[in-house]
């Protein structure tokens, strides 16, 4: 059987014009170029049902008035989700129809009033748009130890849960350490001692794929990574997002070998299938910071489909399993109707 059509659960999109409002660019930087939906549909050559934009880490602050790059991140989107380009922003009318899902930026450790005035906004620049708002990441890898454990951060995530808003968590173990983990499962825990909130996990906790192959499956950090794993899959309302990878590995040369690639991350796929099961994984491209690693525009996005195909058919999952982790989880975890 062909692939079933993909719902892209993690994609970034940023126009020319919005390049000095992102945190992370420098002329240096690889991306640092236009990745609008052109680009992107260059990569995929147009194989995708449609995407869920997840935010881009805009310079911003918990407070206003540095909440401006984000909510201009926000009205991006609509134009995309409402089809109103501004000419040269990188996107068609028709483009419109691919925008399932915009995850913005929140000031989550603000607590929940700060971020209910926060959406406020998000409302008011998204329009008509503001269904597919869907819920809200804030980047918790880069910031400092018990962040995940403040009351406010709390607060705001069980405010999110009774707005039936989901949290898209991005922690790093690989180089923000297995620390990172153990703050997420704890905050899991107490976030959902009340309101429920659904969280979505970026990338498999980004785990350190480079290490050696040859004794990873008793190697301690591997093996904490899978306890941590087991314990995030017990809350009932988490997800994981099998992305991502292209940043763990060592750099893909042109000549990449795709069974090697699976191989060198099956340990880490089987432990996310055998504590989530197929029903709590979703696919993700990570687009475009899988180009970095993956190599390149031309060959990183059909790299990792390729790469997730046969992680699925070593699985041995079902035809449905299938179709879920390529889209229908993910439209399912979001509360996205098509």
């Amino acid at each position: 059987m062909s692939k079933p059509q993909i719902i892209d659960s993690h994609i970034h999109l940023f126009p020319a014009s919005h390049l000095n409002t992102l945190s992370w660019h420098s002329p240096s930087n690889p991306l640092g170029a236009q990745h609008s939906v052109n680009e992107y549909r260059q990569a995929n050559n147009s194989q995708v049902r449609g995407f869920i934009f997840l935010e881009t880490d805009r310079i911003s602050s918990l407070s206003p008035p540095n909440w401006t790059h984000a909510l201009d991140e926000v009205s991006f989107l609509a134009r995309i989700a409402q089809g109103t380009p501004v000419p040269g922003e990188g996107h068609n009318p028709q483009d419109k129809d691919l925008c399932l899902g915009i995850i913005p930026w929140a000031p989550i450790p603000s607590g929940a009033n700060e971020v209910a005035r926060y959406l406020g906004l998000v409302r008011e620049r998204s329009g008509q748009s503001w269904d597919a708002v869907r819920g809200v990441r804030y980047l918790v890898q880069d910031k400092a130890a018990g962040t995940m454990l403040e009351d406010g951060f709390l607060d705001a995530l069980r405010y999110l849960g009774r707005e039936g808003l989901t949290f898209d968590l991005g922690v790093d173990a690989r180089s923000g350490g297995l620390g990172q983990l153990r703050e997420a499962v704890t905050m899991m825990k107490r976030v959902n001692e009340g309101d429920g909130v659904t969280i979505i996990i970026n990338h498999m906790c980004k785990p350190n794929l480079r290490l050696s192959s040859g004794e990873l499956r008793s190697h301690s950090e591997f093996l904490e990574w899978k306890d941590l794993i087991g314990e995030m899959a017990r809350t009932p309302q988490t997800y994981m997002k099998l992305s991502g990878a292209f940043s763990e590995l060592l750099p893909l040369g042109e000549e990449a070998d795709i069974a090697s690639i699976v191989e060198s991350v099956r340990p880490w796929t089987d432990v996310v299938f055998d504590t989530f099961g197929a029903e709590r994984v979703m696919f993700g491209s990570d687009w475009p910071v899988c180009n970095v690693g993956g190599g390149g525009n031309d060959v990183s996005w059909s790299r990792w489909t390729s790469v997730v195909e046969q992680i699925l058919d070593q699985r041995e999952l079902s035809e449905e399993q299938k179709r879920g982790v390529w889209g229908d989880v993910a439209l399912r975890a979001y509360g996205i109707v098509i």
